[in-house]
């Protein structure tokens, strides 16, 4: 996954989020950390097609750029700080919609549901609807709608947000199985719990500007 000197800004008279940033996200997981405000969760949204540069290119592993509807469809799996759970499908239902707008055959969605929702502890709470789950059990909901969709580049939002030791030491034991290969995985996390997982480091604080107020604690 290349981003080529991409750039952002979200209004003209605004400073730029992203200023020429070049890199390429190798297979692994990699950690994206930074104080707030310093551009993380844009980045996410750039390399996902959420949001397109001003400058530059992102050309994915399927060799589009990542507006394209079949890597988002096919090789995508994004989870929101929002976590955005369809509320009125139970869990096992988000799971089954995600599969299958990823083209997966029934049968493939079955056994990959199954799986994540057993090893990220969901199981008795398949047939819930979100609202009935409390937030941690929502978190994992949104990272087994994810993975269930077997993508090629998996972005992660601060997923551990707010989860006790054991909570996050389940998605850090879930994201262990599930990358490997030529998978990527791009995680934005504060929690240095996630260290564990990540084969590279970005720190945005060393190469991005800060907010004003920020910088004299660097």
């Amino acid at each position: 996954m290349d981003c080529l000197d991409i750039s952002f800004r979200y209004k003209p008279d605004r400073p730029w989020v992203l200023e020429r940033f070049r890199h390429t996200f190798r297979p692994g997981v990699t950690l994206v950390r930074g104080a707030s405000g310093c551009g993380k969760s844009t980045l996410l949204r750039l390399v996902a097609g959420f949001l397109e540069p001003q400058q530059g290119r992102i050309i994915t592993p399927l060799g589009t750029a990542p507006t394209d509807i079949g890597f988002q469809r096919r090789a995508l799996g994004f989870v929101f700080q929002q976590l955005n759970l369809l509320p009125l499908a139970s869990v096992q239902r988000n799971l089954a919609l995600a599969g299958s707008l990823a083209g997966l055959p029934a049968e493939q969605i079955a056994d990959n549901s199954g799986h994540w929702l057993r090893v990220l502890g969901l199981e008795p709470y398949a047939k819930r609807l979100p609202q009935s789950l409390s937030g941690g059990q929502q978190q994992r909901a949104a990272i087994a709608r994810a993975l269930v969709r077997d993508p090629v580049v998996l972005l992660l939002d601060e997923p551990t947000s707010g989860l006790d030791d054991l909570n996050a030491r389940v998605i850090v034991r879930a994201l262990e199985q599930f990358v490997t290969g030529n998978r990527i995985c791009v995680v934005s996390s504060h929690d240095t719990r996630l260290e564990i997982l990540a084969n590279e480091t970005l720190d945005f604080n060393r190469f991005l500007p800060l907010e004003r107020h920020l910088e004299a604690l660097v």
